[in-house]
C-alpha cells in the first residue's frame, strides 16, 4: 500500500493512492476556507469505513436483510501536543428488514475484536467503544 501526498498551498494537500483515487486534506478551519477533511478527521473516516464494511458483510453472511448502515465515529483528543485521540466511540445504526439484534451485536463485536484493522490499530493508543441500534424498515 502506498499513498502520495502533494502540497497544494497553505495547509492543503491532495493525497492519492496507487489506483489514482484522491482526497483533499486541509488543516485550516471552516472560517479560513477549509477545502477538505483534516488528517485526523480522515483517520476517523477510515475507522467508520473499515468497521462499517465489516458489520454489513458479517450481517449479510448471516442472511440479514440490511438496507443501510449509518456509522458515527466521535473522537476525543488530548489537550497537549501531540493531540492524539484518547477516546474513540463508534455507533452503528443498522437498518433493514427482519434484523436479529443478536446477529448485529455479534457483527459489531467481531469487527471490534477481530476484523477492523483501523480501529484495532488505533485501539493501541486510544480507548475504543462501540454501540449499535437496529432499525426495522417496513
Amino acid at each position: 500500500m502506498k499513498i502520495t501526498s502533494q502540497w497544494v498551498d497553505g495547509r492543503c494537500f491532495v493525497a492519492t493512492n496507487e489506483s489514482g483515487q484522491s482526497v483533499v486534506m486541509d488543516g485550516v478551519s471552516a472560517e479560513e476556507g477549509k477545502r477538505g477533511a483534516s488528517p485526523m478527521e480522515l483517520l476517523l473516516m477510515g475507522v467508520a469505513g473499515c468497521s462499517s464494511i465489516d458489520v454489513v458483510d458479517i450481517a449479510k453472511k448471516q442472511r440479514q436483510q440490511v438496507s443501510d448502515c449509518i456509522t458515527t465515529v466521535t473522537g476525543t483528543r488530548a489537550d497537549a501536543v501531540p493531540r492524539v485521540f484518547t477516546e474513540i466511540h463508534i455507533h452503528f445504526k443498522v437498518v433493514g428488514r427482519d434484523l436479529a439484534e443478536e446477529v448485529i451485536a455479534k457483527a459489531v463485536q467481531l469487527s471490534a475484536d477481530k476484523y477492523c484493522s483501523a480501529s484495532i490499530m488505533l485501539g493501541k493508543a486510544a480507548k475504543i467503544s462501540h454501540t449499535f441500534e437496529v432499525v426495522q424498515a417496513g
